[in-house]
C-alpha cells in the first residue's frame, strides 16, 4: 500500500452516555478505500496456499444436481482464495463464507454478480455488503475477544438480507440480528429458511433496544454507520466482548471496542469503510 495514505481521525471514539470511559488506540488502517488490496504485506507469515490447503473441503452435488449447484460451489471457492489473498486468515471465518450461497441472498438478476468483492442493491436503498468487508468484520470481532473461552452469543444490528447474518451463525454458538425495515426482515427470513440455522434468529425491529432483554452479548456487530457509539449497544455488551461498528462522520473507520469492565472500554480504529447511515425506529 505504499504511496497511499491512510487517514486519522480527528479524535477519540467516545461514548453517547456521560460515565462510560473509552480508551482509544489508532490502528493504521488497513486500506483507504472500501476494498483494500492486501497481498505480501498481510500481518501473518502463513502463506495463502498453505491456509487454503487446511480449509475443510465441501463435499461435492450428486450427479443431477451437477449444474447451478457446482457453479456456485467453485465460484465461492474463488471467493474463498481471493479473500485469503485479501487478508483473511481466521478458518472458521473463510469455513463460513464457503459454506453460505451469496447468490442466494441478492435479486436473481445479480446472481451472475454475487462472488465478485462488491457491494450490491437489495432495494430500499439498502446493499448486501461486499464479502471482503463482511469477512473482515467477523473475523476482527473474533480478534478482539478476551477471556476465557464460552458459548458466543452475537448480534447483528442492521440484519439487511440476512447473509452477513448467516455467514456469523457458523462462527458463533447463538446470533440474534435485527432489521429495522419489515420488508427487508422478511426478506432475510425467506433467504434464511433453506439454511436451517437453528442458532439465528431474525428479528424485525429497532436494532438499538429491541433485543436489550436478550443480552448481554460476546460479539456486536454494526452493520449501519454512525456518527458515536449508542449507549445502547454499549451497555449491551458483555464484559471481555467486543462490538464492531463503522464509526465517524462524514469519512467512517470500522472501529472494535473491547468492554474491559462495567465503566471502561478500550477502542482501536482499523479500515475505512462506506456504509449506509444508522436509523431509528422502524418502518
Amino acid at each position: 500500500m505504499a504511496g497511499k495514505d491512510v487517514k486519522k481521525p480527528a479524535g477519540p471514539i467516545k461514548p453517547t452516555q456521560p460515565g462510560l470511559h473509552i480508551a482509544t488506540k489508532t490502528t493504521e488502517a488497513k486500506a483507504p478505500t472500501l476494498v483494500p488490496r492486501w497481498g505480501a504485506g498481510s500481518s501473518t507469515s502463513t502463506p495463502p496456499a498453505a491456509i487454503s490447503a487446511r480449509l475443510p473441503r465441501v463435499p461435492k452435488p450428486a450427479a443431477a444436481a451437477v449444474n447451478a449447484g457446482l457453479a456456485s460451489e467453485r465460484a465461492r471457492a474463488r471467493m474463498v482464495e481471493r479473500l485469503i489473498h485479501q487478508g483473511i486468515r481466521n478458518q472458521h471465518v473463510l469455513q463460513a463464507m464457503r459454506l453460505v450461497p451469496r447468490h442466494a441472498f441478492v435479486d436473481e438478476a445479480l446472481s451472475s454478480r454475487a462472488y465478485e468483492d462488491s457491494a450490491l442493491p437489495i432495494g430500499h436503498q439498502q446493499t448486501i455488503s461486499q464479502p471482503y468487508v463482511v469477512a473482515r468484520v467477523i473475523e476482527l470481532a473474533l480478534s478482539l475477544l478476551s477471556g476465557t473461552p464460552r458459548p458466543l452469543r452475537a448480534l447483528e444490528v442492521g440484519g439487511g438480507c440476512g447473509y452477513q447474518a448467516a455467514v456469523m451463525s457458523y462462527c458463533f454458538d447463538k446470533v440474534i440480528s435485527v432489521e429495522r425495515l419489515k420488508v427487508l426482515a422478511d426478506l432475510a427470513r425467506v433467504n434464511l429458511r433453506p439454511l436451517k440455522r437453528s442458532n439465528l434468529r431474525f428479528v424485525f425491529g429497532d436494532g438499538l433496544v429491541a433485543v436489550s432483554k436478550d443480552g448481554p452479548f460476546d460479539v456486536i456487530v454494526c452493520s449501519a454507520g454512525m456518527p458515536a457509539v449508542p449507549a445502547e449497544l454499549l451497555n449491551q455488551l458483555a464484559i471481555g466482548g467486543a462490538l464492531i461498528a463503522p464509526i465517524g462522520e462524514p469519512e467512517q473507520f470500522l472501529v472494535g471496542i473491547q468492554r474491559i469492565d462495567d465503566q471502561e472500554f478500550k477502542s482501536q480504529q482499523f479500515d475505512m469503510v462506506r456504509y449506509v447511515p444508522v436509523l431509528r425506529g422502524t418502518e
